[in-house]
């Protein structure tokens, strides 16, 4: 089982929580982006550079996963690909993306985006927050449990 990162936006208390799991488990942690990242010296942990380009780094994570590997990614579409191909899916928030809930969260997604596009100010994510960083090490805590 390796751990993805969908890294361009990745916030970076997430990519340290991230580290330290990787050290205290073993489980190799590839961050993916369309620019270089500075990790930490492990050979647990590397970078893989995409090409630049819409979705370069989402597609290098897709045609690289296999089941049972999790990707940390906010892109819905991408969490659809990843359950597809059997692996799972955490938000940097904390939230497991599941064949469950996957088609519900894609169609928001798509309704947000129509609204965004005839011109309606629907606003971003809040910050990430104390609450959302606990929340996500509990969930990647008791996912590497599992494994």
């Amino acid at each position: 089982m390796k751990i993805w990162v969908d890294a361009d936006a990745c916030p970076g208390v997430i990519r340290e929580i991230l580290f330290r799991a990787s050290a205290r488990t073993g489980v190799h942690l590839t961050l993916v982006a369309n620019q270089p990242l500075r990790v930490p010296p492990s050979t647990l942990i590397d970078t893989l550079l995409a090409k630049a380009g819409f979705d370069e780094a989402d597609a290098e994570i897709v045609r690289r996963i296999e089941p049972g590997d999790l990707v940390i990614t906010a892109d819905i579409p991408l969490a659809a690909e990843v359950i597809e191909k059997g692996g799972s899916a955490l938000s940097p928030r904390g939230e497991f993306y599941s064949a469950e809930n996957i088609r519900g969260r894609l169609n928001m997604r798509d309704f947000m985006d129509t609204l965004r596009a005839s011109g309606v100010d629907t606003g971003g994510p809040p910050p990430l927050g104390q609450k959302e960083r606990k929340a996500f090490g509990d969930q990647l805590d008791r996912f590497l449990a599992r494994r």
